[in-house]
């Protein structure tokens, strides 16, 4: 296990008691450098949206459990955040709640003359995920998916 999911597992360990006092469920954790600076994000969510008090009493008590753990070598920037209205699907829990959604897909290389595609989430396995883009479906391997959004609609 790698630094950074060593960080992850063991802050969703500290994270999960914190979330059910506070009736939110973690979304996902992440531990990523950007620039010189290392942050550890800790997403939660709720049935209607998390509110910013929310987030404040996750991050304080999260961060009082962090201080005590010290289990992070590096300075980080703690923050405690919704997943936004189009948050990333990264997990198999993500994509089941997503399922019939529409969705924006990235792929790392081109596929059919495109990198980039939208469609109503129909079917994921461990190895691909079906989207239905203007009544076609279109099956595409996970390792070929940079990133799976729920799509914003305005």
């Amino acid at each position: 296990m790698s630094k950074r999911e060593t960080y992850e597992a063991k802050t969703e360990e500290l994270l999960m008691p914190i979330a059910e006092a506070n009736r939110v469920e973690i979304y996902d954790i992440e531990y990523v450098k950007e620039g010189s600076d290392w942050y550890l994000r800790a997403y939660i969510d709720k049935e209607g949206g998390v509110t910013i008090n929310d987030c404040e009493s996750v991050s304080r008590a999260l961060s009082d459990e962090l201080d005590k753990a010290d289990f992070i070598e590096d300075a980080y920037i703690l923050e405690v955040s919704s997943p936004g209205l189009g948050r990333t699907l990264k997990k198999d829990k993500h994509l089941q709640k997503s399922l019939l959604q529409e969705v924006e897909l990235k792929t790392y290389k081109p596929v059919l003359g495109s990198k980039e595609f939208a469609g109503i989430l129909k079917a994921f396995d461990e190895k691909t995920v079906t989207i239905l883009s203007e009544d076609e479906e279109m099956v595409f391997e996970r390792a070929d998916i940079a990133t799976i959004k729920l799509a914003l609609d305005f």
